[in-house]
């Protein structure tokens, strides 16, 4: 039921990078404002993270996935009416406070049904839902656009959205928060209001290995939001693609290798995570060095298919880092905190990643789009090193 939420997640967010184009022409739009309407969502749902995380420590976690799926779809139906690049602006900002709110309350709800032995798995099978709403997105919305307007899929997706939400009332379950790890549910209820924003996210993020987490994720995240905010478009100009294949192509040849790499990478961890605190974040190491040469090939190559390969290998790596981004945190901090530590670090990924599109804008412009993309996979070099260096001084057995 979430891996079906998370879908219209991602593809409610996607969509509107692959009419990109069109609004380019119908509202005489340039780079820069086209990526700060893609930006204005990254920006929201970055703010409100911790609070939705906070919330999600406190209250029924079945209430706020249903209400912010209900309210981001019917912010994406309305999307279909704007009229100008404001409207487009203040929309998608709207979308991302609804949005904000699923994550850290599914991620908590799964990690509650699934123990150390079985984390990985469970919460890559709902991850790959991310790589399905994205294709769905990018696909539907370039499809639609080309023959209908751009305006079509936004209509369906949120009416579909609307449905589920309405559906999830009567089917989702609400566990006990700690149920599934050791100790089961004593001692992990939820947190008292009345505790200090302060005291919460010191006792939240006690252990160091969390704040570099946070800090990987914030540079994968960057590298991730560039190929998803721009990848069509420059199919589109580079490659002289249609809107429809630009939109499928930027989007399925990454998402569809991300599936096959989420389930390498949760199926991985959860073996070295038997053997090792640190096993899970020694295979997001290797999904992010991995990905470095496709990232640097995906920009640079003048070849369709070395653009094919570059693009299913790096997302075959980003998909065995992402398998384990919420489980390699939820090794290091508490259950009845997860909720926080997710919404804080989502927060400040998010709030990094949208700095990426923009980036990438003006660098273009002095270098090309596709040399702006190669270089961010020196930020992959960067964060799968500060990682290794991470776990080797902070997830080493203490000395008896």
């Amino acid at each position: 039921m979430l891996w079906f939420v998370c879908v219209f997640n991602y593809a409610d967010r996607q969509a509107i990078f692959s009419v990109f184009p069109l609004l380019k022409s119908e509202m005489g739009l340039d780079d820069v404002q086209l990526s700060v309407v893609g930006t204005s969502f990254m920006w929201v749902y970055a703010i409100c993270g911790p609070f939705a995380g906070a919330l999600t420590d406190r209250f029924r976690r079945k209430t706020l996935i249903i209400g912010g799926l209900v309210f981001w779809s019917a912010v994406t139906a309305a999307t279909a009416m704007s009229q100008s690049y404001w409207h487009l602006v203040i929309l998608r900002a709207l979308q991302g406070l609804g949005e904000a709110f699923f994550f850290p309350a599914a991620m908590s709800i799964i990690s509650d049904f699934h123990g150390r032995e079985t984390r990985s798995k469970a919460m890559a099978i709902n991850q790959s839902g991310v790589y399905a709403g994205t294709i769905a997105g990018g696909a539907v919305a370039g499809l639609l656009a080309q023959i209908y307007g751009w305006r079509a899929s936004f209509y369906i997706f949120g009416a579909l959205g609307i449905v589920l939400g309405l559906a999830l009332l009567a089917l989702l379950k609400e566990p006990e928060r700690g149920q599934a790890d050791e100790g089961g549910a004593a001692g992990h209820g939820s947190i008292d209001f009345g505790e200090g924003v302060w005291n919460t996210l010191k006792r939240t993020f006690e252990h160091p290995m969390s704040l570099v987490l946070m800090s990987v994720f914030i540079g994968a995240n960057f590298v991730a939001v560039i190929f998803l905010t721009w990848m069509p478009s420059f199919l589109f100009r580079k490659f002289n693609m249609s809107l429809s294949m630009a939109g499928l192509s930027g989007t399925a040849y990454i998402q569809i290798a991300s599936v096959c790499g989420v389930m390498t990478g949760g199926w991985l961890a959860d073996r070295l995570a038997r053997k090792s605190l640190s096993g899970r974040m020694k295979t997001q190491v290797v999904g992010l060095l991995a990905g470095i040469p496709f990232i640097f090939l995906t920009g640079w190559t003048m070849q369709v298919p070395v653009l094919i390969l570059a693009m299913a290998g790096f997302g075959y790596a980003k998909g065995m880092y992402d398998a384990n981004i919420w489980a390699s945190l939820y090794d290091v901090v508490k259950p009845e905190r997860r909720g926080t530590a997710l919404g804080v670090m989502n927060s400040m990924a998010w709030l990094g990643g949208s700095t990426g599109p923009v980036a990438v804008a003006y660098l273009a412009g002095s270098y090309g789009m596709g040399a702006a993309i190669s270089a961010s996979s020196l930020v992959y070099l960067l964060v799968g090193t500060m990682l290794l260096f991470g776990i080797r001084r902070f997830m080493q057995p203490k000395q008896a």
